[in-house]
């Protein structure tokens, strides 16, 4: 194993990755506990369960999967399906997780912060009901930046509106009526996340401006939500909150500047540029996504991977397409390659993100072992089980390392069906997570009203 010194000043291969520092903001607090990081990664378009499903089953598991009947696999006696091929490496930390529900979100084309929330959302603030998981996960593991979200917008409708490299509402809310803002481009995350320690001077000066801007408008709009009431002053004063909690950051942030400077992210210039393929889109983000954990700026990311209407290209194989997901959703092939094949091509690329995160997190020591000890990734879609989904199934892939505080590491496990006894939603699995990381919370999240059986509590069975 490399020591972090080492690891830190090696360039990062692959896609012309960003050069780390050798100190980090870890090696700071080298003698506490280092703090679990939790990365939640999430797709358009569905997540079709039986494409999970493993091709080595024998007859029994494969009828129990067509059933959807209740049963775990040992991932060591099995093969994985062949999208899933970049993760193969890493089965000892994986389990794939089957049959939760999620009607209790929005589902069909677009769920906005349903899917990490657990109840029905839209672009509407007033539709937040409260944060999302990844936000009180933030909660239980404080960092300097708290929480970042990255996202490979759409171009078309959904969030960004078609500013695709811009910073628009993204797929968490830090509250009620509160939605999260995340960066659409590996430049415009670099430029503001590690601006307050830029060696531009024009950047300098702007932060500097920034600074005093929102010191004025915090208190302006602090004593204007005085003056109101009702609704109006919710709003109003979510917004001067939203400021002050940006000030704080920032506060904090300059405290520690030495440290992130050595963690300034210096990109290749095709992943800076305003016109690049999803593919280097997504490349970049993940790279910014590991810089801010290593360094330690945040223990919290959630990464939209893409949207049902991000404009996917650069896809391995049909590298000059531009494939709408929609139409794939319906049925459509592109470049010579079936609707269900370009799913698998989606999803393989994903996975290459998945695997880079985590054997990247692996080669760095902390404490007794590695970062990676302390993280879990989830892979998840953002509106259920297909394109039109109903949201009768939301598969999970879940990536732990060794101190993760859930007891379903190398296993495929299918949970039982819809409305069947002992029947679990995401909602159940996010009060699970919860409650094992400090959260007594009895349920989170919005119920399934059409549900005939209890379905309050986290998942006992998970529980390490």
């Amino acid at each position: 194993m490399t020591s972090r010194r080492e690891f830190l000043s090696q360039s990062l291969a692959g896609v012309g990755a960003l050069s780390l520092a050798s100190q980090s903001l870890a090696d700071q607090r080298s003698e506490s506990k280092p703090p679990m990081r939790f990365i939640f990664m999430h797709k358009g378009n569905g997540l079709l369960p039986d494409s999970l499903a493993l091709p080595t089953f024998d007859a029994e598991q494969a009828a129990a999967e067509k059933q959807k009947s209740a049963f775990v696999a040992d991932l060591d006696e099995h093969e994985l399906p062949g999208w899933m091929s970049p993760l193969a490496g890493h089965k000892q930390n994986m389990t794939i997780l089957q049959g939760l529900s999620g009607k209790m979100c929005t589902t069909g084309h677009h769920t906005w912060c349903s899917a990490l929330g657990a109840y029905k959302a839209n672009e509407r603030l007033s539709t937040i009901r409260w944060a999302t998981v990844d936000f009180e996960l933030a909660d239980l593991c404080p960092s300097p930046f708290h929480h970042i979200e990255l996202a490979c917008f759409p171009s078309g409708g959904g969030n960004s509106r078609g500013n695709v490299n811009g910073i628009e509402k993204g797929f968490s809310a830090r509250g009620p009526q509160q939605p999260n803002y995340a960066f659409g481009s590996p430049k415009i995350a670099v430029q503001e996340l590690f601006k307050s320690v830029s060696a531009n001077q024009d950047a300098k000066t702007r932060y500097q401006l920034e600074r005093q801007v929102l010191k004025f408008l915090s208190n302006d709009e602090s004593s204007l939500a005085a003056q109101l009431s009702g609704f109006e002053q919710r709003k109003v004063g979510n917004y001067a909150d939203a400021l002050n909690d940006i000030r704080q950051r920032n506060a904090r942030v300059d405290a520690m500047g030495d440290v992130i400077r050595k963690h300034i992210p210096q990109l290749d210039a095709k992943y800076m540029a305003e016109d690049l393929t999803t593919v280097d889109r997504q490349d970049g983000l993940v790279e910014v996504l590991l810089s801010t954990l290593i360094s330690g700026m945040t223990n919290v990311v959630a990464f939209t991977a893409d949207e049902l209407g991000t404009p996917y290209t650069g896809l391995p194989g049909i590298e000059g397409e531009n494939v709408n997901l929609h139409d794939v959703g319906h049925g459509k092939s592109f470049g010579g390659v079936e609707a269900l094949g370009i799913r698998d091509k989606v999803r393989h690329q994903h996975m290459t993100l998945i695997d880079r995160i985590v054997s990247r997190l692996k080669r760095v020591p902390e404490g007794d072992g590695t970062m990676f000890d302390n993280t879990m990734l989830f892979y998840l879609p953002n509106n259920g089980e297909t394109h039109h989904s109903k949201g009768s199934e939301w598969p999970f892939v879940v990536l732990a390392g060794n101190n993760a505080r859930l007891d379903i590491a190398r296993r495929y496990i299918r949970l039982p069906g819809y409305n069947q006894p002992g029947h679990k939603t995401i909602g159940n699995l996010y009060t699970t997570i919860l409650n094992a990381y400090g959260n007594p919370i009895e349920h989170y999240g919005a119920l399934d009203v059409a549900l005939k059986i209890d379905q309050t509590g986290g998942i006992k069975s998970f529980h390490a």
